[in-house]
C-alpha cells in the first residue's frame, strides 16, 4: 500500500465502497424479489456500505486493484420456488451491477465531457484518472466474479446452463474452488501463462478501451 499514490488510494477507497456496495446489494435485493426475505434479515438489504465490506477483500482491492465482500446469505429454496433459474439471476446480479457501474462512469467520455487523460497531481485523481480506474475495477470485478468457479458468482452463472451431469460435476468441485483459485494466482505470478489474466484483465481492457473511445 506504501507504493500507492495518495490519488490513487483515495480513487480505490471511493470504488471499494461503491462497487462492492452496490454487488452486493444486488445480490440482495434480486434474491428479496425473488421471494427469499434473509438478506433483508440479515441486514444486507441495504446500501449501508458498513453491511457489505470485509476487511481483507477491502485491503486487497485497494493494494491489488481485487478483492471481495461479504457473500450476502440467500436461501436457495425460497429463490428456487419461484423460478429454477433462481439462483442464477441472484448470482448474475451482482456482476451485472459492476457492468451497469462501469457504463455510467463511461458515459461523461462518450458524451466529450472528458476527452483526455490528465494525470493526477497531488493528493486528489483527476477526473479522467479517477473515472478510468472506476470503470476498469468494476470491469476487473465484473470478470473475476464469472469465472465459474465457487465462491464466485460464476459457477451458478454457468452450472445453470449446463447438463445435470455437468452440475454435479461442478458441485463435487466446489470444496476444492478456493484453493483452485488460489492456484491460478500463484501460476499466474511465477508462470508465463497467466490464466486469470487471460480471463480477467485481458477483457477488461478491451471493454474499457471500447468504453471510453
Amino acid at each position: 500500500m506504501l507504493n500507492l499514490s495518495a490519488s490513487l488510494l483515495i480513487t480505490r477507497l471511493v470504488t471499494l465502497v461503491v462497487a462492492f456496495t452496490v454487488h452486493e446489494f444486488a445480490h440482495a435485493w434480486s434474491a428479496t424479489q425473488l421471494g427469499d426475505d434473509t438478506p433483508r434479515l440479515s441486514g444486507r438489504l441495504t446500501l449501508n456500505p458498513l453491511a457489505h465490506l470485509d476487511p481483507l477483500g477491502s485491503l486487497l482491492l485497494v493494494v491489488a486493484g481485487f478483492g471481495w465482500a461479504k457473500p450476502v446469505p440467500v436461501n436457495p429454496y425460497a429463490v428456487r420456488s419461484r423460478t429454477p433459474a433462481g439462483m442464477m439471476l441472484v448470482s448474475a446480479a451482482g456482476p451485472f451491477s459492476n457492468l451497469v457501474l462501469a457504463i455510467l462512469a463511461s458515459l461523461p467520455f462518450r458524451a466529450g465531457l472528458v476527452t483526455t487523460f490528465s494525470p493526477s497531481q497531488g493528493l486528489l485523481p483527476s477526473v479522467s484518472a479517477f473515472l478510468l480506474e472506476f470503470i476498469f475495477i468494476n470491469l476487473i470485478l465484473l470478470f473475476f466474479n464469472l469465472i465459474p468457479l465457487f465462491p464466485l458468482d460464476g459457477e451458478k452463472v454457468v452450472s445453470y446452463f449446463l447438463p445435470p451431469t455437468l452440475q454435479l460435476r461442478m458441485e463435487s468441485l466446489r470444496p476444492y474452488g478456493p484453493m483452485i483459485l488460489f492456484g491460478l494466482f500463484f501460476l499466474g505470478s511465477f508462470a508465463s501463462f497467466d490464466l486469470i489474466g487471460t480471463l480477467v484483465s485481458q477483457p477488461a481492457l478491451r471493454i474499457l478501451s471500447l468504453l471510453v473511445s
